[in-house]
């Protein structure tokens, strides 16, 4: 499994980490498994929130691992918080309950990363910044970052908590990336991806901030994956396969190399509960695609170059 750093944290995670969201569904024998098997591949980085399954995920991996000390030192635990029913909280009460929540339910006595979930327009980075300073300073939490923000968001957050942000989670992959289109679009009439992040992937380059790609194999806000499916993607199928056959590989190692390729030094989370998918997965890392095999997987997916 290749390494990387997670922003200026120091913190050496891998490539690949995976999410937690569905890891309830599974019974506790197939849930140790897949948590077996992520280990034995080098895949030690585990991305929960306090909202899934109503917190049921977070206790069930506990379980599922066997959390103890020992193994806790070999593993890398991030957890979110933010997503309330109705509305989104980024109180200082509400994040220093949900750590707690998190804590007693992954029988942990920190977490390694803190994401807020979901922006909060009524945010107030004065009393963020506090939490942050108590979860530090008690030891619950060592390193901080955020989920689907802007430049601007991530830049009023660091004003008042010391550059704390180190991780920004965002949707990403070969057939959702307008952060992507955006930047290869600059200054088009008509062009097909308005910039309405602020240029997030270069301000995160800009500041050493890494950049989650969650739902990598997905073409929607959940609507459904684009591997296989070749009513919606034939083209994008047809360019996958043949890389995957070229390079000897699952089409989802395909997938996640090409998030892989990109310089941002992008972290894939996967969230399938699947062992034999997740090992496919892992060949990723073997693959490393040029820059004309990129740009083919992008326009395949329906894109346009100016």
């Amino acid at each position: 499994m290749n390494k990387m750093n997670l922003g200026r944290s120091g913190v050496e995670a891998p490539q690949i980490g995976l999410g937690c969201m569905r890891i309830a569904r599974l019974e506790l024998s197939q849930g140790e498994k897949l948590i077996r098997t992520a280990m034995e591949h080098g895949i030690n980085f585990f991305d929960h929130a306090d909202i899934y399954g109503g917190g049921e995920c977070e206790s069930f991996f506990a379980r599922a691992c066997g959390m103890n000390d020992s193994l806790r030192e070999k593993i890398i635990l991030q957890t979110k918080c933010s997503i309330r029913p109705g509305f989104f909280d980024f109180s200082k009460e509400y994040i220093l309950r949900s750590v707690d929540g998190s804590l007693s339910r992954l029988k942990t006595d920190y977490v390694d990363f803190l994401l807020l979930h979901r922006p909060d327009t009524l945010m107030e980075p004065e009393e963020v910044a506090e939490a942050f300073r108590i979860l530090k300073e008690s030891g619950k939490v060592r390193h901080f970052g955020v989920s689907n923000e802007n430049p601007g968001q991530i830049a009023l957050l660091n004003k008042y908590c010391g550059d704390a942000i180190q991780v920004n989670q965002l949707q990403l992959s070969i057939a959702h990336c307008p952060i992507i289109d955006a930047g290869l679009n600059v200054n088009i009439d008509n062009a097909p991806a308005v910039n309405r992040d602020g240029g997030v992937l270069e301000y995160c380059r800009l500041n050493d901030i890494t950049i989650q790609a969650w739902s990598p194999f997905q073409y929607g806000m959940f609507e459904g994956v684009f591997l296989g499916n070749t009513e919606k993607f034939p083209e994008l199928n047809k360019v996958v396969d043949r890389l995957a056959q070229q390079y000897g590989v699952s089409n989802s190692a395909i997938a996640v190399a090409w998030l892989s390729r990109h310089p941002a030094k992008i972290q894939t989370i996967v969230g399938t509960t699947n062992p034999d998918r997740l090992a496919s997965i892992c060949e990723s890392c073997s693959v490393s695609l040029t820059r004309e095999e990129w740009y083919s997987l992008y326009l395949a997916a329906g894109k346009k170059l100016p």
